[in-house]
């Protein structure tokens, strides 16, 4: 933190709010993902900016914003310029633009309509949404190994079958990493140790674990995305798209590549931008549903430009899903 953002440990009034959403979050991915984070270290840094702090996931320097502890940040739900004087900037998360205002403007952004929050929700916000997009690096194989000691004597009984035997460790560490990578919890470490067992009889590829055992997860994947009205929203991938990707695969078995032409990558690109930008501003967040064969395919190039885009294959679609075709490519 720069030095002007220490009153959001150490406020004047004895209050400590950063640390207390700090702590929160910390408990709150534990619940929703499965495992426990790695402990939040707060340093002030004199070099910084007064009005800057960085986030650091490993040392590596991961995100950066500037924020006034004494102001609040005011954000127009539909993403246009806020009518409220102020600070213009952008808030650091999601880009959105927004504006910085005085305390005694909150109430009148609020009538407005407007989004207000204070300075230490904006840094929370952006650690918990840094924090999603890397818990793959945060799963330690101590805490994998924790997870597994923790399990019920049954499913104990099942690692002892297959590691380190059939698996190590570190293996069921990277198919977890694996699924993380996606925002899949792994609180269901049971159904994931079941499938490892299963698939480990035919590979001991991680990417191809990964996928039989996501396929054991339907019912978790379809419930993660299910609009509030109760339905699966999909945007489905064309028989010509799903021909051109398979056509484009190299390789065969575990050994099998991705070579698409970069004309063609780049037409796929737009299309699934452009659709779902449209199911966006319909008030859809769907997911994009591809065969099983070409799924992880589908992923690697859609997380190049769209990192939040959940793509299932339709052996992840559990049978008593209720879905609706908001689109396709």
């Amino acid at each position: 933190l720069g030095y002007a953002l220490l009153p959001l440990v150490n406020a004047p009034d004895g209050t400590d709010r950063l640390t207390e959403q700090i702590k929160a979050l910390r408990r709150s991915l534990a619940v929703e993902m499965g495992f426990v984070m790695p402990a939040v270290r707060i340093l002030d840094n004199v070099q910084l900016e007064a009005n800057t702090y960085v986030i650091k996931i490993k040392e590596v320097d991961a995100g950066l914003g500037r924020i006034w502890p004494n102001q609040y940040m005011v954000m127009d739900p539909m993403g246009g310029q806020v009518q409220v004087p102020g600070i213009h900037t952008m808030e650091p998360t999601f880009g959105l633009p927004a504006t910085w205002v005085d305390a005694g403007l909150k109430e009148e952004a609020s009538l407005k309509g407007y989004t207000v929050v204070d300075a230490a929700t904006v840094l929370s916000t952006h650690l918990t949404e840094l924090l999603k997009a890397n818990m793959a690096d945060l799963l330690s194989y101590g805490e994998v190994h924790k997870l597994i000691k923790e399990l019920p004597k049954e499913q104990g009984e099942l690692v002892k079958d297959i590691a380190p035997g059939q698996i190590s460790i570190s293996g069921i560490q990277r198919v977890l990493q694996l699924l993380l990578a996606e925002r899949v919890s792994i609180r269901d470490l049971s159904t994931i140790l079941e499938g490892i067992a299963d698939a480990l009889a035919f590979t001991r590829n991680p990417n191809t674990l990964v996928e039989h055992v996501r396929a054991r997860l339907a019912r978790q994947l379809c419930a993660q995305n299910t609009s509030p009205n109760g339905y699966l929203p999909i945007i489905a991938l064309s028989a010509k798209w799903e021909q051109a990707f398979a056509e484009s695969l190299i390789g065969s078995g575990d050994e099998r590549a991705l070579a698409m032409q970069p004309s063609k990558l780049s037409e796929f690109i737009n299309l699934v931008r452009d659709r779902f930008e449209q199911a966006a501003r319909e008030g859809e967040a769907p997911v994009l549903v591809t065969s099983a064969t070409i799924r992880p395919f589908v992923r690697s190039i859609v997380e190049r430009f769209r990192a939040q885009t959940t793509v299932l294959s339709q052996a992840e679609i559990h049978p008593r899903a209720r879905l609706k075709t908001v689109g396709s490519v």
